[in-house]
């Protein structure tokens, strides 16, 4: 039976005279804290110097050193990326911890994968929420809370349950329900969806998108139809809410009786065939051992480079303008090909040219 834990489960008490340190100040680390610090817990942040930590200094909290932080308290949030986890927790967390802290992953991704050793005097947690930090903050604000995904790795006094559902309280993620699975099904739960549905998605909504417009019909219809208008946004929503099925009431009988007549046209798509295909390669750790590699960051620049230049993103582009939409900029030099980069890319060339056939279609 899966273990699903609501908010009288948890009690706060459990971590009276306890310090927690938030490492990372970024969208999650940010929610996290503010969440605990309105649940009365004592919160403290890590963090580099940078702009994160100014924030963290601004919104009133004590800031120190990733060292200093791990140093001062009873348990550790590890809030930053997964791919820096194992270089930051050898260096700047691991040398200083003492026996019996709580260390608490927001991820199961690096110790499903056995990217990261964490010694075995320290309680290791997962509290993974479903939700991105700005709904984690409105959610906790609103108290309609969110789902995560929960579990105790390692206990190593016996008390990591009623830590973890303490903590789980404090954020406010027992208002909705927290399920406990393991660190590995987490993080490939995770990347399934990344990997899996998120890919077969865009390429559904791509394929209908480009469809419409080369016969004619006005891009900015189009866009709106399919997604701009935030209808989908709504189905998913009322999805979450009142089921998959049960959903389909909120529509027209014209929309209810297409939808669900035409559905047998695409039954012989190979998608299960291709889905399981990338399931066993996270399973296995192929995707984490891949993502480790200097080659894969390489290759994730040139990706984005070509992602940039689709067609898909200048007919947005144009149809935003076009709508008088706000223009969103994010800083894309990063992603630019450089000489130095495209020296690089060399050793990797072969590869990329699956990459740039697969965008042109984009």
């Amino acid at each position: 039976m899966t273990k699903v834990f609501h908010e009288s489960d948890g009690k706060l008490e459990n971590l009276i005279g306890k310090t927690i340190s938030i490492i990372g100040y970024g969208n999650q680390g940010r929610a996290q804290a503010l969440n605990m610090r309105d649940s009365g817990l004592n919160v403290i942040i890590g963090n580099k110097d940078d702009e994160y930590k100014k924030r963290a200094k601004k919104d009133g909290f004590q800031t120190h050193t990733i060292t200093d932080a791990v140093k001062k308290s009873d348990i550790i949030f590890l809030l930053i990326p997964d791919e820096i986890i194992p270089e930051v927790f050898s260096k700047e967390i691991e040398p200083f911890t003492r026996e019996n802290q709580s260390i608490v992953f927001a991820s199961g991704y690096n110790i499903a994968f056995d990217l990261i050793k964490i010694p075995t005097t320290l309680n290791v947690i997962l509290l993974a929420p479903r939700m991105i930090g700005v709904g984690v903050r409105e959610n906790y604000l609103t108290g309609e809370g969110f789902f995560s995904f929960i579990t105790v790795h390692h206990d190593v006094t016996g008390e990591s349950w009623e830590i973890l559902l303490a903590l789980s309280k404090g954020i406010g993620t027992l208002k909705k329900g927290a399920v406990e699975v393991t660190c590995k099904q987490e993080a490939v739960l995770d990347l399934f969806n990344e990997q899996a549905f998120g890919p077969a998605f865009g390429r559904v909504l791509l394929s209908s998108i480009y469809t419409l417009i080369d016969q004619g019909y006005p891009p900015e219809a189009v866009l709106i139809e399919m997604y701009l208008s935030g209808e989908m946004a709504y189905t998913y929503e009322k999805m979450a809410r009142i089921g998959l099925v049960k959903q389909t009431n909120f529509h027209s009988h014209t929309s209810q009786y297409g939808a669900m007549s035409r559905g047998v046209k695409y039954l012989n798509l190979p998608l299960k065939k291709t889905m399981k295909s990338i399931l066993k390669n996270i399973e296995s750790g192929g995707f984490a051992r891949e993502w480790m590699k200097k080659s894969s960051k390489l290759k994730f620049k040139a990706i984005k480079f070509f992602a940039m230049k689709t067609k898909i993103n200048s007919i947005e582009q144009k149809v935003r303008k076009s709508l008088e939409l706000p223009a969103i900029s994010f800083d894309e030099a990063y992603y630019q090909l450089n000489e130095e980069v495209l020296k690089e890319l060399e050793s990797v060339k072969d590869e990329l040219k699956e990459f740039e056939e697969y965008f042109k279609d984009y």
